[in-house]
């Protein structure tokens, strides 16, 4: 059965080119309302402009969509909660949000300023959690709410200068883990998108060719997916060219050393600790520490 957003409200995020402009198309096409949100800056953040997400709105409308600008931008918490009161005030609910405006500011952990650093998280990952919260208890007392975060390869395995993006898009993994536990029994899932898409934040680092391959529509099919009404949750998918996978947590077999255990002894067993032939999923904190404690040994 096709998936439909008849009668859902979603809020897209950085929506006015790339990744974003996909995603809010998409969920269009499928009979969501869509507000569009971005604050039209340049792709290190700089100026604003609301003729981005204004396009947007009017490809919506000519396809027979509805849908609404909105420029706020996504570190400004009192400018986000205004969105949501529009959001809420003109069609009565939120059922979707989509947490993909960006930055970047890149330079080496040497070179790059705290201010740029700053910068980078503030829209990255505060810019996830103030948008999170503003709707958060909207989902929770309508009983249905999906969220989707956006990570990169860069946030799961590091990049090159770019310590103040990897470090924002680690953090909202991170974000995701805890909310989804705390939404399951209000049918709010939490989601984490890690797209590989030609766009203005990624054109300078893809080799050339690539641009055909790696269409942000190929990254949407999979974020339209997490916000359906059978999405799971807390989960992570890496989504480019039109391959899919999912990412999880592993953890290697315990190596119990002892109650006196040393450095020395650590370097030692390194070899054994490292060892990741047996590893084991880890979905939770509780599978976590039973998967340490289980080596300890019985009285």
């Amino acid at each position: 059965m096709s998936i439909s957003f008849e009668g859902k409200v979603a809020i897209v995020t950085g929506a006015g080119n790339g990744l974003g402009r996909s995603h809010a198309l998409e969920l269009a096409s499928r009979g969501a309302k869509v507000v569009v949100n971005d604050f039209g800056g340049s792709v290190d953040g700089q100026g604003a402009s609301a003729s981005p997400a204004d396009k947007v709105v009017a490809e919506i409308e000519a396809n027979g969509g509805e849908a609404m600008a909105n420029p706020a931008s996504v570190s400004d918490a009192a400018a986000v909660q205004q969105m949501v009161k529009d959001t809420v005030d003109r069609w009565g609910r939120i059922d979707i949000l989509i947490n993909n405006a960006g930055i970047l500011r890149d330079k080496t952990f040497t070179k790059v300023s705290l201010d740029d650093f700053n910068a980078v998280v503030d829209v990255h990952l505060n810019g996830s959690i103030i948008c999170s919260k503003a709707v958060w208890d909207q989902m929770i007392s309508q009983n249905f709410g999906r969220i989707v975060m956006t990570t990169s390869a860069a946030g799961l395995y590091g990049n090159f200068g770019q310590s103040n993006y990897s470090a924002a898009k680690l953090g909202a993994v991170g974000l995701m883990n805890a909310l989804r536990l705390e939404g399951r029994k209000y049918n709010v899932k939490v989601n984490t998108i890690a797209p590989m898409a030609f766009s203005r934040m990624t054109k300078d680092l893809m080799a050339p060719g690539v641009a055909e391959s790696c269409k942000p529509e190929l990254v949407s099919s999979a974020v339209v997916f997490l916000c359906s009404d059978d999405a799971p949750t807390g989960e992570i998918i890496s989504a480019g060219a039109g391959a899919y996978t999912r990412v999880q947590y592993i953890e290697a077999e315990p190596v119990y050393i002892g109650p006196d255990a040393s450095a020395d002894d650590v370097s030692a067993a390194w070899e054994n600790i490292s060892d990741m032939s047996n590893a084991k999923v880890v979905t939770d904190v509780g599978t976590s520490m039973k998967n340490v404690l289980s080596k300890l040994p019985r009285k």
